[in-house]
């Protein structure tokens, strides 16, 4: 704590520091000479190809991949062709650009994703250099050929190759190139010589940097910074001319005393930095130039490689990886020397109070007197957040809770929040984990982007722990990371089926937002049917389970599934789904052994394909529902030969099926048929079609007595309903002579007061009257009360000594009827003293 700042190099108003990252893992025997070398920034893995032109068969290069702290993570020989650039796509996916253009695409552990070409004209001209690059858009790449043309591809997800202009003069492979995302639009910077353009889709400028001294010569190296704001360039005199990468305005421009080409050339600045630089390396040295003109000069033991981050540039060599970036202003004014800044005051008072010195009282009461004790917590707390060494972090946050105690108003919001992220940053930085992210580069990444790197790292035990710390709710976080964890378990090819569902059912269970079918669908792409069929078994949606069952050709187990469900959608899904693919044999006979499916596929058989109904009644020789199915289609035919037809059938089946009384009812229907057609051709009834009472109802209404006598004997119609149709037809056809005659014929079976109350229905009170003297005693009083004889009715009731009756007319009688009503109450009274 001490000596904090003992490694500070002053560059202007700023200071620059180095710090330690990792003492590499890997052993490079050669270290990283000859090597192409790509390292993802934020912390990414690095990856290394020795000898990258190579081409004997005999002796293949290895491409490595490792952490960023020197771990490999995998290795395996490189077998296609020669290779011009390597580079780190925003998803950590490892691009190969070769020199025939073709770009290959890796995964984090070797495993091949895909491939693109960059053109079939760059076949022939072959690849001279290339850039992978990160826009808006997403990752990019950018080459040059042979023959001197640029192609561009903005994204790689969405390829949409961009052949550039030509660049006047320019032979062979420009001498330095970047590429620059300006307003959405990605463009290239090239130096041919002395001249500098700008190649966008349409043109070719010619552009010259402002406040470029004349004798600076020509551009030999370029860089654009993390943020593409701003653009150094580096010419063959040794001048360094800063600026923004519009164009527009200089920021400095600095004599290096250095003809040479560099290696690397970087931009190493920060969010709002005070002092923003660019950083050259040559064999032996590191050279840190300020927009102020000063220098920093690092002397560089091994061959290294620098990698643009957002907030400075790690140096990666054979044995340690360093961050050079800029102090922070907070850090600096807590940790210069004499500092009198809040928070180097705070801390100092913590340390004497932590050694029960009285110093800490006179610290605090100099803060306090400055009321700006709020602004040393807030200081400590950014400080440590920027800090890389726990110790340091520690002894900050320690200064910041031992202030916030003398505040009585100060929301611990922020103290808190950091606390929690440097405890993530210190665990995402350890070795055998291999991100060295800063806070900035965390705040800027977002804690979603972290816990995927670490899961598509498959570091699942750390990011599940960092979820249950940080208290992300399961769907974001734990579930998310399970289903991850299962979806590569399945494919572990050391691991039985039996094994791998066991170990994925015990690990998961019934965690909310992990949904068994999708690992079971990861299975099954793998070529692991048998595993999906174990792991769809723990899922409890049936609706989840069948799609999959269906695609991996395992139907009956599907149907079985739908079944199961309840769901009789899902039923039909699938039943159709079967219709499809099998054969129409096979397909009944999966049915058979469904009752469910088949029950519901009969109904969809009734409303859509009548004829398949009937096949299927056909193979399970159903008789019974292969008549009603021949009846059912007698409706639909217009013809009554068609019609008969059909019903015939219908009878024969009703046979075989020994169902005496439908195929009597059947063959009673065939004789009402043609007897009605019969009618219709002599008379023009129009009765085909009609039920045997509506038939024998028409006849009536027509006068054709003698033919609805004749329906009356064949078809054995009960006398009760017989008389009930006649009577209704007389009397509505007002044939009162024909109804009389008709009442003596025989003794009525529906008893007379049917006709009373018809005859009083058709208006006719004096045919009523007939009928009331053949009325049953039981029923006479309805009878007289029904056409109005109240005085009747009275007598009637009297005769029977009925208290019901006699109280149903005298319900009936007005004022006017005193009479009666003094009749039935003398009786009422009578009949109560007996």
């Amino acid at each position: 704590m001490a000596f904090i700042s003992a490694n500070w190099n002053p560059l202007g108003d700023a200071f620059y520091r180095k710090t330690e990252l990792y003492e590499m893992f890997w052993s490079l025997r050669d270290g990283l000479r000859d090597s192409l070398v790509a390292a993802a920034p934020y912390g990414g893995p690095v990856a290394l190809l020795r000898e990258p032109l190579r081409r004997s068969p005999s002796s293949r290069p290895q491409l490595e991949i490792y952490s960023a702290s020197g771990a490999s993570i995998t290795s395996f020989p490189w077998k296609s062709g020669p290779v011009v650039h390597l580079g780190w796509s925003v998803n950590d996916e490892l691009l190969c650009v070769q020199e025939d253009g073709t770009v290959l695409i890796y995964d984090l552990f070797g495993s091949f994703k895909r491939h693109f070409s960059m053109g079939q004209e760059v076949v022939q001209s072959q690849v001279l250099e290339a850039k992978v690059f990160h826009s808006p858009y997403g990752t990019g790449i950018a080459i040059v050929t042979g023959s001197s043309r640029f192609t561009l591809a903005t994204n790689i997800e969405d390829l949409k190759l961009r052949r550039l202009p030509e660049v006047p003069g320019l032979q062979g492979q420009p001498s330095c190139w970047v590429v620059l995302t300006q307003d959405r639009q990605t463009k290239v910077l090239v130096s041919s010589g002395p001249e500098l353009y700008v190649l966008d889709n349409t043109s070719c400028t010619a552009v010259y940097p402002p406040g470029l001294s004349p004798q600076a010569g020509s551009i030999v190296s370029m860089s654009v910074s993390f943020s593409y704001k701003y653009l150094a360039l580096f010419t063959d005199t040794g001048h360094l001319w800063t600026g923004l990468s519009n164009l527009q305005e200089r920021l400095s421009e600095v004599d290096t005393k250095r003809t040479a080409r560099p290696k690397q050339m970087l931009w190493c600045r920060r969010p709002r930095a005070q002092q923003p630089s660019v950083v050259l390396m040559w064999d032996r040295l590191l050279l840190v130039v300020g927009a102020c003109n000063d220098t920093i000069q690092f002397p560089m033991e091994d061959e290294s490689v620098l990698v643009a981050e957002l907030d400075g540039v790690r140096i990666i060599g054979p044995s340690s990886q360093e961050l050079l970036q800029e102090v922070p202003v907070v850090c600096q004014d807590i940790f210069k020397i004499a500092s009198m800044a809040p928070g180097a005051l705070l801390l100092e008072a913590h340390r004497e109070y932590e050694k029960s010195s009285q110093k800490a009282d006179e610290y605090l009461r100099e803060i306090k007197e400055q009321n700006v004790l709020g602004d040393a917590v807030r200081q400590c707390v950014e400080a440590a957040a920027h800090e890389y060494d726990p110790d340091t972090q520690k002894a900050l946050m320690r200064a910041a809770s031992f202030g916030k105690c003398f505040l009585t108003e100060f929301s611990p919001e922020e103290f808190v929040t950091t606390c929690r992220e440097l405890r993530v940053l210190n665990a995402v930085r350890e070795s055998s984990v291999g991100m060295p992210l800063t806070h900035t580069q965390f705040k800027q990444m977002t804690l979603q982007v972290l816990i995927d790197r670490l899961v598509y790292r498959q570091l699942y035990p750390l990011a599940m722990e960092i979820c249950r710390y940080l208290k992300i709710p399961d769907y974001q976080g734990v579930s998310r990371i399970l289903k991850h964890w299962a979806s590569c378990k399945v494919q572990q090819k050391d691991l039985t089926d039996e094994a791998i569902a066991r170990a994925v059912c015990a690990k998961v269970g019934d965690s909310l937002g992990v949904s068994y079918s999708d690992v079971a669908a990861k299975a099954y792409e793998c070529g692991r049917t048998e595993l999906a069929i174990k792991l769809l078994d723990f899922e409890a949606r049936s609706g989840e389970q069948v799609p999959l069952l269906l695609k991996m050709k395992r139907s009956q187990l599907a149907l079985s599934k739908a079944v199961e469900s309840g769901d009789t959608d899902l039923v039909y899904t699938v039943v159709t789904y079967l219709k499809n693919e099998m054969n129409r044999g096979d397909f009944f006979m999966t049915l058979r052994n469904q009752p469910v499916a088949l029950s519901l596929y009969r109904q969809f058989c009734k409303l859509q394909e009548p004829q398949t109904l009937k096949d299927l009644y056909n193979q399970d020789d159903d008789h019974q529902e292969l008549g009603n199915f021949y009846v059912t289609a007698s409706y639909r035919e217009k013809r009554l030969e068609g019609r008969l037809s059909q019903l015939q059938g219908a009878v024969d089946e009703y046979n075989k099926a020994k169902n005496d009384f439908a195929a009597k009812a059947t063959e009673d229907e065939m004789r009402l048929l043609r007897f009605q057609r019969k009618l219709d051709d002599e008379k023009g009834a129009g009765l085909l079609g009609l039920s045997l009472q509506a038939t024998m109802e028409a006849l009536m209404s027509l006068g054709l007595h003698k033919q609805a006598e004749q329906l009356y004997r064949d078809f054995r119609v009960p006398d009760k309903r017989f008389w009930w149709l006649k009577l209704k037809s007389l009397a509505e056809k007002e044939q009162w002579e024909e109804l009389e005659k008709f009442s003596k014929s025989k003794k009525s079976p529906i008893g007379y007061l049917a006709f009373v109350e018809v005859c009083m229905k058709n208006n006719n009170r004096y045919e009523a009257k007939k009928y009331v003297s053949k009325v049953t005693p039981e029923q006479r009083v309805k009878a007289h009360l029904a056409v109005g004889d109240l005085e009747g009715a009275a007598d009637a009731a009297i005769e029977r000594r009925n208290e019901a009756e006699m109280a149903a007319v005298l319900s009936r009688c007005a004022a006017s009827d005193r009479l009666v009503v003094d009749k039935l109450n003398r009786a009422r009274a009578s009949g109560a003293k007996k």
